[in-house]
């Protein structure tokens, strides 16, 4: 059966990112439901989840300091880091997408860099959607299975970046001044962060791998559950 899931946006921005994200979700061959902060979002109810890019992450959740040029959604900080922390304990995979991947790491105890490109001062400093950033991709990682590890040219829409990482995850990419681009677990289950958006590169077949990959891992978690195996079993299937 097609695999659902839940995808995670911003009140104010989220109507025209997440049709583009859904696209990209269906394209690897699963169902998009959207999740906005003060409305239901379950994780029991879906097979996956991706947690979609917008604003800063406050600073609380990692005892960092606000800079002047943050722009915070709390609610939305207490939903995310919520929806990984019981997509973890129930075995389902989560794909974070710019934020979302700064998400993944302090939903998992780790940190961010509030300012990156200070820290990073030889990191090509885009803001773009367009391709134009060159990120390493980190050979032996779950993103290289399915990326590969050719140089990738991605976009950039951010200024902070994962600093020190959160339990059980490693580093899955850097851009050639060293900032961390994408982050992974080692173990199931499959976690995955990219810092550019993937979305919007749906013409490119590496960018949809990524999509594929989470779709593949939940499919492969709903079977794995003898409750939804059934299910999927009994439903009629098309002639």
């Amino acid at each position: 059966m097609t695999p659902t899931i839940g995808v995670t946006t911003s009140a104010r921005s989220g109507w025209r990112i997440f049709p583009l994200v859904a696209f990209n979700v269906w394209l690897a061959g699963g169902r998009a439901v959207r999740w906005v902060a003060g409305e239901p979002s379950e994780v029991d109810g879906v097979d996956g989840i991706i947690i979609g890019g917008g604003d800063d992450i406050s600073p609380d959740l990692y005892e960092g300091s606000l800079i002047a040029s943050s722009r915070l959604d709390p609610a939305r900080d207490e939903m995310e880091e919520a929806l990984v922390c019981a997509a973890m304990e129930q075995g389902k995979p989560v794909l974070g997408i710019c934020r979302g991947s700064q998400m993944i790491n302090v939903a998992l105890g780790g940190r961010l860099d509030q300012d990156a490109y200070h820290t990073y001062a030889k990191s090509e400093h885009y803001r773009t959607i367009l391709p134009r950033k060159t990120v390493e991709i980190v050979p032996g990682t779950r993103l290289a299975a399915h990326a590969g590890t050719v140089p990738m040219k991605v976009n950039a829409l951010h200024s902070q970046a994962v600093s020190t990482l959160g339990r059980g995850l490693r580093v899955a990419a850097r851009d050639g001044g060293g900032m961390i681009q994408a982050i992974e677990r080692t173990e199931e289950p499959f976690a995955l962060g990219v810092q550019w958006h993937p979305e919007h590169l749906f013409y490119a077949h590496r960018q949809r791998a990524i999509f594929r990959a989470l779709v593949a891992a939940a499919r492969a978690r709903r079977a794995a559950d003898p409750q939804l195996a059934e299910v999927d079993r009994r439903a009629p299937h098309p002639a």
